[in-house]
């Protein structure tokens, strides 16, 4: 049995890569056909596997960490499917009124209103199902980033294509580009403000939680607004290792809360079997 657990624990840990892999190798197939064949038929899949990929794939990679999840991959999947469409449509809404009543859309409304967005059904999970440990809350935050940057992306890249009448560079370049860079925008700041959420939960929503709360939502709404700002791929670079830097140190100071409960737990039963 513990061959198997560590067995199973190795193949979750590189299950990001087959994913990459796999997902890449179908996404040029699907290419090659469509410049052999011209089939507009195909145009669909090849938007959909070069949206879709790199998110999946990171995903897959926080899932590997070292880190005691609890969260069943049926959930995980509704969490992006959900809520990256619930996401895109709210924000879009949002947006759209917004740019109704004032006439023009500030980059400060649309980080608001995306990040405020992305957390709605991992905040309905925390709420309704439960999951509370601040490690779900951190991987649950991830997977609706990955929904809302894939079908986002997905947009993008159907708007370039009409844009340019089917130049496929040009929408390659899209795909890529997007992919790259939403684990570090999307994915990352969900990830952080979801964490921040359920940490606050755990400790009964106290007035210091809460606030810790409000504060990493701020930073990454602050993030995305300075994202939407800026045009500059020196910047895009800091604004990525600022957002992975904290979803990695996010990432290390749950991992060391849990090996202190863990290691609390193992302390407390001795003497609870000794006075029983």
């Amino acid at each position: 049995m513990p061959a198997e657990g560590a067995r199973r624990s190795t193949a979750r840990r590189w299950a990001w890569l087959p994913t990459l892999l796999v997902g890449v190798g179908l996404f040029e197939l699907v290419r090659a056909g469509l410049v052999d064949t011209g089939n507009p038929n195909l145009l669909p899949a090849l938007i959909l596997l070069g949206a879709a990929v790199i998110p999946a794939s990171f995903v897959a990679f926080v899932y590997g960490r070292r880190l005691a999840y609890d969260v069943s991959g049926l959930l995980l999947a509704f969490t992006a499917l959900v809520g990256g469409v619930v996401g895109v449509v709210l924000a879009g809404v949002w947006e759209y009124h917004t740019l109704l009543r004032l006439g023009t859309l500030p980059t400060l409304a649309v980080g608001f209103a995306e990040e405020t967005a992305k957390l709605i059904i991992p905040a309905a999970v925390l709420l309704f199902v439960g999951y509370r440990r601040p490690v779900n809350g951190l991987l649950l935050g991830v997977a609706s980033g990955a929904g809302f940057a894939a079908l986002e992306t997905m947009g993008y890249a159907f708007v370039t294509l009409i844009q340019t009448r089917g130049d496929l560079e040009t929408v390659d370049g899209v795909l890529l580009l997007r992919g790259l860079l939403s684990p570090a925008a999307h994915m990352a700041w969900t990830g952080l403000t979801a964490a921040a959420l359920w940490e606050a939960a755990a400790r009964g929503w106290q007035a210091r939680a809460v606030l810790r709360f409000v504060l990493v939502f701020l930073v990454a709404v602050g993030l995305h607004t300075t994202w939407d700002t800026v045009h500059g791929g020196v910047a895009y670079v800091v604004l990525a290792c600022i957002a992975l830097g904290l979803l990695i140190a996010t990432t290390h100071h749950l991992s060391r809360e849990d090996n202190w409960d863990a290691s609390a737990a193992r302390q407390t039963r001795p003497g609870l079997h000794a006075h029983l």
